[in-house]
């Protein structure tokens, strides 16, 4: 059974567990450097200030973790969002990463955000073909935007509407614990 819920700062350990792999030994993510679990602490709480960052466990161990943060800083991006998710590799195909995403977009939906978008390292064809499953499509490529083991790599960018825009937009609401119950699958 997998539970989903709100990360706290004391699961930064864990979380740096499943993303060192990624860092390490592939180009799905541009860092170079795997963050200290002090960086990944304060990178969950900066997050949470503002949107969801959940994480799933099966018996007690975390397996996966999904977040939203801004697409760009400024007010008028405000309904517009970028979502990430990680499994622990080794499980990737358990649907794992559909839970999350599937609570995550409710706790988006609640903040009144319209536009959710994803950034993915060219190649990457297990991550475009589970945006697309979410009913994400590709609008923008960028070629050799990104520069990692040794070569150059095209960045694809995948958009989905959460929700029908209104004029004026509902206002958006920073994401509360309050917001998220712990979801079992």
């Amino acid at each position: 059974m997998i539970v989903v819920r709100t990360a706290t700062p004391r699961d930064a350990e864990a979380l740096v567990a499943i993303y060192q792999p990624y860092v390490l030994e592939t180009a799905i993510t541009f860092e170079y450097h795997v963050p200290t679990i002090a960086e990944f602490s304060r990178r969950i709480s900066q997050t949470l200030a503002r949107y969801p960052f959940l994480v799933a466990e099966r018996a007690g161990e975390i397996v996966g973790y999904a977040y939203a943060g801004a697409y760009k800083g400024r007010s008028a991006y405000d309904w517009s969002c970028e979502v990430t998710v990680y499994v622990k590799q080794g499980i990737q195909v358990k649907g794992i990463g559909s839970r999350l995403y599937q609570e995550l977009e409710r706790c988006l939906a609640k903040q009144q955000v319209v536009n959710l978008t994803a950034c993915i390292t060219e190649g990457n064809q297990g991550s475009v073909a589970f945006h697309e499953k979410f009913g994400y499509q590709q609008v923008a490529r960028f070629p050799k935007i990104g520069y990692k083991f040794g070569k150059w790599h095209d960045v694809l960018w995948l958009q989905k509407a959460l929700q029908i825009p209104t004029n004026p937009p509902k206002a958006f609401r920073p994401y509360p614990d309050s917001y998220h119950e712990s979801v079992k699958m």
